[in-house]
């Protein structure tokens, strides 16, 4: 998982491993890890999740957590078009180093759809190039187990 600073990386670990939200904000301070079986079709795959510091102009992305790494979720704040932007230079600069891993993008906050700010045509233009794309609400749980499910299939698709 990763973004920029309160994008929802945390939230959606909480919602997808322990089906709750929380309206209190709490900064990960460098990585929290998770783990979650998930069943899918009829493989059974234990996801260990990290949930990575939010990353802005002041911070630096650690790359040593990203070692062994087998997929990512980029998480942008649907209120916010600055994460967006945050989120493609740090996914850039992750390809750069390890090269091209399973990945989607996802735009959080769908509860606040009527405040988001992103822009969407550049939204369908990355679809359009070839990201997956997923939009999820931590607070209401929508789409958050699709997610996760769809990035677990992504990576056991590119493992074989």
């Amino acid at each position: 998982m990763l973004g920029s600073f309160s994008v929802g990386k945390t939230s959606l670990v909480k919602r997808f491993i322990e089906g709750i939200f929380s309206e209190k904000y709490l900064t990960t301070l460098g990585v929290k890890v998770d783990k979650k079986m998930v069943h899918l079709d009829d493989e059974s795959v234990k996801l260990m999740l990290w949930d990575i510091e939010g990353k802005d102009k002041f911070t630096t992305l650690k790359k040593s957590y990203l070692r062994g790494s087998s997929g990512l979720i980029m998480v942008v704040d649907g209120t916010r078009s600055a994460s967006l932007e945050v989120a493609l230079q740090v996914y850039q600069d992750i390809s750069d180093e390890f090269g091209e891993l399973p990945h989607m993008l996802v735009i959080n906050k769908l509860d606040l759809v009527k405040e988001w700010k992103i822009d969407m045509q550049v939204i369908d233009e990355l679809g359009q190039t070839g990201w997956d794309i997923i939009r999820t609400s931590a607070k209401t749980g929508e789409s958050v187990e699709d997610m996760f499910c769809a990035l677990t299939r992504k990576m056991l698709s590119q493992s074989m």
